[in-house]
């Protein structure tokens, strides 16, 4: 059977996403970790490294579709290599995500974090420059690597060294996350124009982000290295054989949302502009309403976790974005150009989900372990879950001739996100019996 989640006891008592532990106690063993409160930049340090780190999480993306067609040319790759690099992130943030909590409790989630950076700058500056299809796409799987231990990493930071702000944190973070998703797709063509044409210039000039984030986390690691025997305690060994978390129905309910939502927003990016395009709509017009999209998740991203880490259920949050992407949907089916813009807003309001998924793997646990453990989970399997969703957008544009069928497949898969969203969202945590 499956096992039982436990409600959280107290209506007045902190929400689930907070620890009992205090952030740094002066008494603490060396055990710990976590680096030591007593100096009072550390804490706005770890801010600024978040946001830097979310920064990078989505350029190595991004930068690649504005260019891809450029990059194509310049590495004479086919057409059917070009559309699976659509999805290899996915497909590299479930491999790789896997064997991020294993590395954080050997090394520290810190240090890990840190080598994640290091690898998206290496990946980024090395594979404009292999001069071949292979080496482009295994220097894009060495940034893929680090973007993968980042992604499931940054809620197990937040929920370590923030404890008692685990929704404003998560909103900074995400916020960041949107805003670098959005300023890689907007700015790569115009600086690759300024700086003189070259795709390769172009690609690797992203690079420069995770230079400034090494540059910030070497000193965090340095520093939880000088006030512990060893970081790697910053993540809590996790029991033994408590529970199973893929015995777990909200485990399952949160990897299944991310995964629908991280599909929405994967066919959003890959192939809104062209909708809008086929509809008679400006290549570059197209280009302005993706970038409306994407540029919604920046305010929304920082608001929505915060609301949701005061809620006790994030049910309604869930139905209010899913019903935003059902009317984008519907008005992508009946009157594209019409209401474009309007529709380019929806859409982005939607696919704030992300964020709102996030925060609920931090307040689904009640320790550093647990959020590792069902960050891995839900990221891993949702990744896997997303992977079909833009090849069958494509396929059934192809098959049927045009966007009416493929827009309602994406408008039906967002009634199962809404379902499992909203079983997520109720008042539970994984790890009553760890």
């Amino acid at each position: 059977m499956l096992e039982d989640v436990t409600e959280t006891p107290d209506p007045a008592a902190a929400p689930p996403a907070r620890e009992p532990e205090p952030t740094v106690p002066k008494a603490a063993p060396p055990t710990t970790g976590a680096p030591a409160a007593a100096s009072p930049w550390l804490p706005r340090l770890l801010a600024v490294g978040l946001v830097l780190a979310a920064l990078n999480l989505r350029p190595a993306i991004t930068s690649l579709g504005s260019l891809l067609e450029e990059v194509r040319d310049g590495l004479h790759m086919s057409g059917g290599v070009a559309g699976a690099l659509t999805s290899v992130p996915q497909l590299c943030f479930a491999v790789f995500g896997i064997t991020a909590p294993r590395l954080a409790r050997r090394f520290g989630p810190a240090a890990v974090v840190l080598a994640g950076m290091v690898a998206i700058t290496a990946g980024l500056l090395i594979r404009p420059f292999t001069g071949s299809t292979i080496g482009f796409l295994l220097a894009s799987t060495l940034a893929l690597m680090g973007i993968a231990v980042g992604n499931v990493l940054m809620p197990v930071i937040v929920k370590r060294w923030f404890p008692d702000r685990v929704g404003s944190m998560t909103g900074l973070y995400s916020m960041a996350l949107a805003f670098g998703t959005a300023l890689a797709a907007a700015a790569t063509v115009p600086v690759t124009d300024a700086l003189g044409g070259s795709w390769r210039t172009g690609l690797a000039v992203w690079a420069t982000l995770g230079v400034l984030a090494v540059l910030v986390w070497i000193p965090l690691v340095i520093r939880s290295r000088a006030g512990a025997t060893g970081e790697a305690a910053a993540v809590p060994q996790q029991p033994a054989a408590d529970f199973r978390i893929t015995r777990i129905p909200t485990a399952w309910a949160l990897a299944c949302y991310f995964g629908l939502q991280s599909t929405a927003a994967y066919i959003t990016m890959g192939w809104m502009p062209q909708i809008f395009r086929d509809a008679g709509i400006s290549a570059s017009t197209a280009g302005v309403l993706l970038a409306i999209t994407m540029v919604m998740g920046v305010p929304l991203a920082f608001v929505i976790p915060r609301v949701a880490a005061g809620m006790r259920n994030q049910g309604p949050i869930v139905l209010f974005l899913g019903v935003c992407g059902l009317a984008g949907y519907a008005g992508l089916f009946l009157a594209p150009a019409g209401g474009a813009w309007f529709w380019a807003v929806l859409l982005g309001i939607s696919n704030c989900s992300f964020p709102l998924a996030l925060t609920m793997i931090g307040m689904r646990t009640r320790t550093g372990a647990g959020v590792a453990r069902l960050s891995v989970f839900a990221q891993s399997t949702g990744y896997l879950i997303s992977i079909p969703g833009p090849l069958l957008v494509g396929v059934l544009n192809e098959h049927s001739g045009g966007w009416g069928l493929p827009i309602a497949f994406m408008a039906a898969l967002m009634v199962p996100q809404i379902v499992v969203g909203v079983f997520a969202g109720r008042d539970r945590t994984i790890d009553a019996h760890g």
